[in-house]
């Protein structure tokens, strides 16, 4: 018997990375596929094949290169431009199926069921529609709380074969069945240590945790935890966000395709890495005030000398200005440089962010001018339009040779007029 009338849905991609992949490869659709993470350095992604071979989460492709080729195992590099279009792609269609959604990741999304007829007949109409109108196969959980949700989709993926990829946990019976059965780090938001310290309590499974005092485990805890507990016996403690809130911070950095000695390509990488953050923040309608630049060596290699350090730049005023914030972190850089080092990485860090209209300036303050507000509002219609890249700093190269090493990727199918898929007719 229900318990509700409320019903959330967790729709997830099932392996993305490596299912968007497979979408112009029909070819791999029974092979096992591996997606490396930047400079392929250790697998992120791994398709149900891959996963059935043991092929561990993290493990470094170096170490792992020839069993992967012996068992015939397809490695790609990360196209994140690739993922990020057919992400766009599966969440429009899911937006066109329901009444809200909250897209919570890249391959995830929360849908509010509510005052639906038949939540898990939709639910199989979702992951049809997905998997005609994209390619990618999804799995869907449906139950009355976020927690739950997780957990129903869970099971829908490990037992697909008797689920159909569709598992509605809003019937109590059903629910205690899956909560006995599961550990309790199969909780959404509890992890190793946790588990850990759950296990001292005699709490085990996710039943054990929904059944446990809820005051308890926030005094032992927190309150995230005391929240994960109520989650679980149907009780409501995570809304729906359908607007994500603005980032506090916002980061972009990356790994060197080589290590770096020299001044001028630290520069280059600088100089990008601030205009990727520069796009993030004026899409989510944000100012800054202060950048923190930092770089470091590699810190493993027992043999190369380490250097680690960063450094925060104070901007005359908040800013969405690249060219402003990119001169910030560009001096910031110049500290922090150091001759007889290999660097290799880079971070740019923007903070102390303010929404737009969130503060009144003092009257005398230095505000940013209307003339920068409207040359980079040119700068991201030509970029939205004709694809990133197309209009740039001159300090950011094209095809830097400092770039991730990305020995395997994939055409940008979807991305990139030049590498679109043709199909040619008889």
């Amino acid at each position: 018997m229900v318990t509700t009338d409320r019903a959330i849905a967790l729709i997830d991609c099932n392996s993305f990375y490596a299912s968007c992949e497979r979408v112009f490869r029909p070819e791999l659709r029974k092979r096992p596929v591996v997606v490396l993470s930047n400079n392929d350095g250790c697998v992120i992604a791994r398709s149900a094949e891959a996963k059935k071979l043991g092929i561990a989460m993290g493990a470094p492709y170096f170490q792992i290169r020839r069993d992967l080729e012996r068992w015939g195992v397809v490695a790609f590099s990360s196209n994140y431009a690739l993922y990020g279009d057919i992400s766009e792609r599966v969440m429009a269609v899911i937006e066109s199926l329901v009444p809200a959604v909250e897209v919570y990741s890249i391959d995830e999304a929360f849908a509010d069921l509510t005052g639906i007829a038949d939540p898990e007949t939709l639910g199989r109409t979702i992951r049809r529609e997905v998997l005609q109108r994209t390619g990618i196969p999804v799995g869907v959980g449906i139950s009355t709380t976020k927690t739950l949700a997780k957990l129903a989709n869970h099971a829908a993926k490990r037992w697909q074969s008797q689920t159909g990829g569709v598992v509605d946990l809003r019937e109590s019976v059903k629910r205690e069945k899956l909560l006995r059965a599961l550990p309790v780090e199969e909780v959404w938001g509890i992890g190793r240590r946790m588990t850990a310290h759950l296990e001292e309590m005699q709490i085990k499974t996710a039943w054990d945790l929904a059944s446990a005092d809820a005051w308890t485990l926030r005094k032992k805890f927190s309150v995230v935890v005391e929240k994960t507990a109520r989650e679980l016996r149907g009780i409501s403690c995570l809304d729906l966000e359908e607007v994500a809130p603005p980032k506090q911070e916002i980061c972009c950095s990356r790994m060197f395709g080589k290590r770096l000695t020299e001044l001028p390509p630290i520069r280059e990488a600088v100089a990008s890495y601030a205009a990727r953050a520069c796009e993030k923040l004026r899409a989510q309608q944000s100012m800054c005030k202060r950048v923190r630049v930092s770089i470091r060596t590699g810190m493993f290699n027992p043999d190369e000398p380490k250097f680690a350090r960063g450094v925060m730049v104070e901007l005359p005023y908040h800013t969405d200005d690249t060219r402003l914030i990119t001169k910030g972190a560009l001096a910031g850089l110049e500290q922090l440089f150091r001759e007889g080092f290999g660097f290799a990485k880079a971070e740019v860090l923007l903070v102390d962010l303010r929404q737009r209209g969130e503060f009144t300036d003092d009257l005398f303050a230095q505000v940013q001018p209307e003339a920068s507000e409207r040359v980079m509002g040119v700068l991201d219609q030509i970029n939205a339009k004709w694809g990133r890249g197309t209009l740039r700093p001159g300090r950011v190269p094209t095809e830097p040779d400092w770039g991730m090493r990305r020995e395997m990727l994939s055409p940008s199918f979807t991305t990139r007029l030049d590498q679109l898929w043709v199909v040619k007719c008889k």
